[in-house]
């Protein structure tokens, strides 16, 4: 099935099977890892993001259960996330090198992406106990199922569409918080928790897309641009909290300067765009859109 809620469908048996999907996915990718291990980790820990925003929006109604299944989904992340991190910062250099403003930024950032690749390897290498942890998260991952065939919830449609209403309003008030946050400093924290906001967005946007595809789509792909955009912001974040911790990554001073004058500059290009973008994304009031959403799950699923 599609990560999509069918307004149709009784509620419980359908985040159920939505909810085990994700979680019958990362169990999969993990154990067979048909393109590696390194890729299954990405892709389960996607999986995991997904079951992170599907609890959020309906969390008005399952409280204890979003509260300990967040804590689970969230450690399992971790527990998976260091060589992960690593490649990512391989990632973020490459795109930084495509936005170099000379020839010889370029030429340092080439060496700065050759040694983080070197990094990445070696770090993956020392990952001696990284079939152990796949098999801890697996574990996690049935522990989760076992959960989730113990949540219920009212299957009436205007006690789903009520549920829905609240669950995409706080949803959009934690965004608004953080779009205003982002305003008034340039933390990297702070523009982290706006990417996650976006994110949850994106997601519950796939959630209902089957009450307005057409729309639906057309916002599900602007808050995409906006959670890459966030994402290559903390990137760089990232890299250069790499840099004061660990200079000899940069090799020598010069190539320091020119990845630091880089990433300085584009930091100061995406804080921008991305105030932009999120002013654009999230348009509308809170209780404006999200009783939208309640008005159109009732009309769907009539």
């Amino acid at each position: 099935m599609t990560y999509a809620f069918g307004p149709t469908r009784p509620f419980t048996e359908d985040f159920r099977a939505l909810a085990a999907e994700q979680i019958e996915c990362a169990m999969t990718v993990l154990k067979d890892q048909p393109a590696g291990v390194h890729v299954a980790i990405h892709d389960a820990r996607k999986n995991f993001k997904r079951l992170r925003a599907l609890y959020r929006l309906v969390a008005c109604d399952a409280a204890v259960f979003q509260k300990q299944e967040n804590a689970r989904l969230r450690d399992m992340a971790r527990n998976l996330s260091i060589v992960r991190e690593a490649a990512a910062l391989v990632e973020n250099a490459s795109y930084l090198r495509a936005h170099a403003a000379s020839e010889e930024q370029q030429v340092a950032l080439d060496k700065v992406c050759s040694i983080l690749a070197a990094r990445r390897d070696r770090i993956a290498e020392r990952q001696t106990d990284l079939e152990g942890k796949i098999c801890v998260t697996i574990a996690g991952c049935e522990r989760a199922l076992s959960a989730l065939s113990r949540v219920s919830f009212h299957d009436g449609r205007r006690k789903s569409a009520a549920r829905l209403e609240r669950g995409w309003r706080l949803a959009l008030e934690r965004a608004a918080r953080a779009r205003v946050a982002c305003k008034t400093g340039t933390d990297a924290v702070l523009f982290h928790e706006l990417r996650k906001r976006a994110q949850d967005y994106r997601m519950h946007l796939a959630l209902l897309r089957e009450v307005w595809p057409s729309a639906m789509q057309a916002k599900r792909s602007d808050a995409r641009e906006l959670v890459d955009l966030l994402g290559h912001l903390n990137d760089l974040s990232t890299l250069t909290s790499l840099i004061d911790e660990e200079p000899e990554v940069a090799r020598d001073s010069q190539n320091q300067a020119h990845l630091l004058s880089a990433v300085i500059a584009r930091q100061e290009e995406l804080r921008h765009e991305a105030l932009q973008r999120a002013k654009a994304v999230f348009l509308d009031a809170p209780e404006r859109e999200s009783r939208t959403v309640e008005l159109l799950w009732l009309e769907a699923a009539r």
